[in-house]
């Protein structure tokens, strides 16, 4: 068993690190996020708030009452942009789906506004709240809304699978998200405090830890939760995609996968390809 120390978790950790392509991978993520801006009707950079980076994409389906998914971004809740991500767009609307991908504010901010993982989260309760109060004018069915999610997108996701969301706004339904794939998600910031190359610009603290781990939650009353992971990433990714199946059991997470041949850039783009195990797990919580 190797020492946990503060390297061992910047090794587990550091994902370009373990996948010395990963620059290919971004710049194939661009360049189709262009093409797809380029290609489809979209509304972009629509306000969801007044806060930093509350904007969305909206990619509107070919038919009204469409099911809606929205797409959350990873970078370590620090890097990236909903921009690199337009990419998952014309394979959700193939699908049937109004696609949403959101914006949120990234960490450590700025002194006068600094950015906290929780922060980030009650963004993501704003943007989804928002896609529910006015996606119906964009042709999306607001009472089928699927999160799906990236890394710290995945996380994420869960997190707004897990949201009490009468707390969030009177006007709200309780099972407002219903449905959640997260891919290479993360489920426990605890081991994040002691990463040293995240731990400085995302400060985490262990009210932190409490507020923003769904593994340290109750399980979700309603609502399903698909998660994935690449086989070939760390084996802390590997742990934490059976953690959460661990802590919310089979019933809230009926699929939990290793999926063969991916590391932890590859798989989002295994989402876009019709034929692939991970595409057919998102038409399947479409259309559930």
């Amino acid at each position: 068993m190797p020492i946990q120390d503060a390297a061992w978790h910047d090794r587990m950790y550091n994902n370009r690190a373990l996948v010395p392509d990963f620059a290919e991978h971004f710049a194939h993520w661009q360049n189709a996020s262009e093409q797809a801006r380029q290609s489809l009707k979209a509304l972009l950079n629509v306000r969801y708030g007044h806060g930093p980076n509350e904007t969305l994409d909206i990619f509107p389906a070919a038919r009204a009452d469409a099911p809606v998914v929205i797409f959350i971004h990873g970078g370590y809740w620090r890097s990236l942009d909903k921009s690199d991500h337009s990419f998952v767009a014309p394979a959700l609307r193939a699908m049937g789906a109004c696609v949403v991908v959101v914006n949120y504010a990234l960490c450590p901010g700025t002194p006068e506004q600094p950015v906290t993982i929780p922060d980030i989260a009650l963004q993501m309760t704003k943007a989804t709240a928002w896609v529910w109060r006015h996606i119906a004018e964009h042709g999306g069915d607001r009472s089928r809304i699927t999160v799906m999610g990236h890394s710290a997108g995945g996380h994420l996701a869960a997190m707004m699978l897990g949201c009490d969301w009468k707390k969030a706004g009177r006007d709200l339904p309780a099972g407002l998200v219903r449905k959640a794939l997260s891919i290479s998600g993360l489920f426990d910031l605890a081991p994040l405090r002691k990463t040293p190359f995240l731990q400085a610009d995302l400060r985490i603290t262990p009210a932190h830890v409490r507020m923003a781990s769904p593994a340290q939650w109750q399980r979700p009353r309603q609502g399903i939760l698909y998660t994935v992971a690449g086989c070939d990433e760390s084996p802390e990714f590997l742990r934490h995609n059976r953690l959460i199946h661990q802590a919310w059991g089979p019933k809230t997470v009926p699929v939990c996968e290793d999926l063969a041949g991916l590391n932890h850039f590859s798989i989002v783009t295994d989402l876009t390809r019709p034929g692939t195990r991970l595409n057919a797990l998102a038409q399947q919580l479409i259309s559930a």
